[in-house]
């Protein structure tokens, strides 16, 4: 069995599950560089603690904290330790930088793992630190076609990049077929949904993810479409801009766990992510798996890979609330059942089983 090592922040969900799954083909030991409770801006029950199948070690935190992560010179002593493959999750990282620098010069092959990129107008100074250390790699992973743009933008070999589905679900998790409208309009009932559609939104109450783009997009819909931002405790400046705008219409709902989230999903006619920027965005792979039409920005990686415009969702500027608003107006009084079919067909190809199975075909094949 092939021994493999990933370096990566800390124990997300999505991570954990198919470190475990990806064990059940070969030795994974994984180590984490931050902890929990440096997450400041997740709630302590989104973590997943612990691992199953494969082997996790919490670095030590031993020079403190850099531009808030953390230096871990500890990552040397696993760096010496034999593996098949290593892989190295984003290139960013203080403690990622020590360990490509070091298994640079000691010439020792590794790649590089990186969900999601966008290309950005940036100074040429820091154009070329980036470039330097996306280089280091010998090999590189990438989620897809925009990813794989953004890692040759930064002087990785094309020839040498090698795709995998990037995922949060089970194949157990995408649903058979959409709900029913009488299934979707009970869950509305025991939801507490007065409004006929249900337009469902899930993230952190941070800029970047857009949800002032989304209530002022709200100002344009009937009273009938309810918003629903599910995923923690709004700011005061957004229960402000809600009372403002008369936004009756739309709702704040805390952080929900995953059985109590998927009445939502279920209950839900359309999924909108209005983010100003995700390098990947897996609520989008999770909506599609519930069987809903997606609408997105151009800014958004999952949305560019997963979401086909007027088939399973649409695409809009980011920014762009009147856009948003016409869009949302447009998929509502569209076929949503067969928009969602398709959001479910398209999705069965990224599942957690799947990714893992393209990482050990791309370790099988290249020798680590």
């Amino acid at each position: 069995m092939k021994r493999v090592l990933f370096l990566t922040n800390y124990a997300s969900p999505y991570r954990v599950h198919f470190y475990d799954e990806l064990a059940k083909s070969m030795d994974v030991t994984v180590l984490f560089t931050d902890r929990v409770e440096d997450q400041k801006n997740r709630s302590a029950d989104w973590f997943v603690p612990g691992g199953g199948a494969y082997r996790p070690v919490q670095l030590k935190r031993c020079v403190g904290h850099f531009l808030d992560e953390n230096l871990c010179l500890d990552v040397i002593e696993w760096l010496k330790k034999p593996y098949d493959a290593i892989v190295i999750c984003g290139y960013s990282s203080p403690t990622a930088i020590l360990a490509m620098r070091w298994l640079r010069r000691r010439k020792i092959p590794f790649y590089m793992e990186v969900d999601g990129g966008l290309i950005r107008q940036e100074r040429k100074i820091k154009y070329l630190f980036k470039k330097s250390l996306v280089r280091k790699a010998d090999q590189w992973l990438s989620s897809g076609r925009y990813t794989t743009e953004f890692l040759v933008h930064y002087g990785a070999e094309e020839s040498r990049i090698h795709f995998y589905p990037f995922s949060s679900v089970f194949e157990k998790d995408i649903l058979p077929a959409v709900p029913s409208a009488d299934e979707k309009q009970a869950l509305k009932e025991e939801l507490g949904v007065p409004e006929k559609r249900m337009v469902l939104a899930i993230g952190q109450f941070i800029h970047r993810k857009g949800f002032d783009i989304l209530m002022h997009a709200a100002c344009s819909l009937d009273k009938d479409v309810g918003i629903y931002i599910v995923g923690g405790e709004p700011t005061e400046d957004y229960l402000q801009m809600r009372a403002s705008l008369g936004l009756d219409n739309v709702h704040f709902v805390g952080f929900q766990k995953k059985e109590a989230l998927s009445r939502y999903y279920r209950a839900a006619d359309l999924f909108v992510l209005p983010t100003r920027e995700d390098i990947w965005g897996l609520v989008i792979n999770e909506a599609m798996a519930y069987g809903l039409p997606v609408i997105t920005t151009d800014r958004c990686v999952a949305g560019l890979e997963l979401v086909e415009e007027g088939v399973n969702g649409s695409i809009v500027p980011v920014g762009d609330d009147a856009a948003l608003a016409g869009k949302m107006k447009e998929i509502l009084s569209s076929d949503l059942e067969k928009m969602g079919t398709a959001s479910l067909e398209k999705i069965r190809a990224y599942t957690i089983e799947n990714m893992a199975k393209a990482h050990v075909a791309i370790f099988e094949k290249d020798g680590g």
